[in-house]
């Protein structure tokens, strides 16, 4: 019997990679955005890969349309054997400059929409004791910057709600599971139509990972028993710094966090933003930094095998300790 997985956010970017992963990996898919140009696009990929498709267009700060958007699910493919949380909205500008309606908005389909997601999963998943969903997070889920306060509040959000839903499944003794992965900056096409109030184009910060690495990260979320996964040298850096030294960190964003966010040229006056509405089109996967983006990552090779990299260490130093220790054998056999 196919597995069933279900990508929010799958039309384009992060989303649509991943919905090619789970589709390769011999998943049927179900995609849930609001583009349906997009939607319809990776829904042919998946049918070109052999699986079933199907496409549900809404909104997922709607918590109605997401429920309904299961049972749909459930009904037309299957039993969900994986729900990935990956849509979000965003905006890049000064705290100041976003209004009240931007920020909700922003908050309502990164924060709510992972609930809602996470809700919707769990209607099905609980009943029937087996289930993993899929928390797709940030770096900026640990380490707040510059131009993105109501992003990086909602990936904190997320983070705390994810914290206290853990601890409810462990509590309720269900083989029913939930996974975040925390990304760095990603090569899609959110910076091209993510809503911006400055005077240069958006962009990633520090090293810009391919898409592909991000839909790995979470293939291999929806299959491990761990908390969380690291992806990326620049992920880990936030995690890590923001424990030791927060203060330095404020005060060194403070002075470069405005131009590292933005490319000389600047944003287009006729430029069209996706927070309210889908911009037409299929944007694909890939965004406008091919050039510069890597397709590997160390941290997540890490961070996927930190079990068997631990018990190496384990044994090398008891090895290294045996050696030792009949080295001072034999030395005491001399005298």
């Amino acid at each position: 019997m196919a597995r069933i997985a279900v990508v929010t956010g799958g039309s384009a970017g992060i989303g649509r990679a991943t919905v090619r992963e789970f589709a390769a990996n011999g998943y049927d898919v179900a995609l849930i955005a609001r583009g349906r140009d997009g939607l319809d696009a990776a829904a042919r990929e998946v049918e070109e890969a052999g699986r079933r498709a199907l496409v549900v267009q809404a909104d997922v700060s709607d918590a109605k349309a997401v429920d309904d958007a299961a049972a749909r699910i459930e009904a037309e493919l299957g039993p969900i054997d994986v729900w990935v949380n990956n849509a979000f909205a965003g905006i890049f500008a000064r705290f100041m400059d976003v209004t009240a309606e931007e920020y909700e908005r922003v908050t309502a389909v990164t924060y709510l929409g992972q609930v809602n997601g996470t809700r919707a999963a769990l209607r099905h998943m609980l009943p029937r004791g087996a289930g993993k969903i899929v928390l797709v997070g940030s770096a900026l889920a640990y380490r707040g910057i510059p131009l993105q306060s109501a992003y990086c509040g909602a990936k904190h959000a997320i983070q705390g709600f994810f914290d206290s839903l853990r601890c409810e499944l462990i509590h309720e003794k269900t083989d029913v599971s939930a996974t975040m992965v925390q990304l760095p900056g990603v090569n899609t096409p959110q910076f091209d139509w993510i809503r911006a109030k400055l005077p240069g184009e958006p962009r990633p910060v520090g090293t810009v990972y391919q898409p592909e690495v991000a839909a790995r990260a979470i293939f291999d979320a929806a299959h491990s028993t761990r908390k969380e996964m690291l992806v990326g040298g620049p992920t880990v850096q936030a995690v890590w710094g923001n424990k030791i030294a927060s203060p330095l960190l404020d005060e060194y964003l403070g002075r470069t966090g405005f131009q590292s966010q933005q490319d000389p040229q600047p944003v287009s006056p006729d430029r069209r933003d996706n927070l309210f509405e889908p911009v037409p089109g299929d944007h694909g996967a890939h965004g406008r930094f091919d050039d510069e983006a890597t397709d590997r990552s160390a941290e997540l090779w890490f961070s996927a095998h930190k079990k068997k990299v631990g018990i190496a260490a384990l044994g090398a130093a008891a090895i290294g300790a045996g050696f030792m220790l009949a080295s001072r054998a034999r030395e005491r056999e001399k005298i």
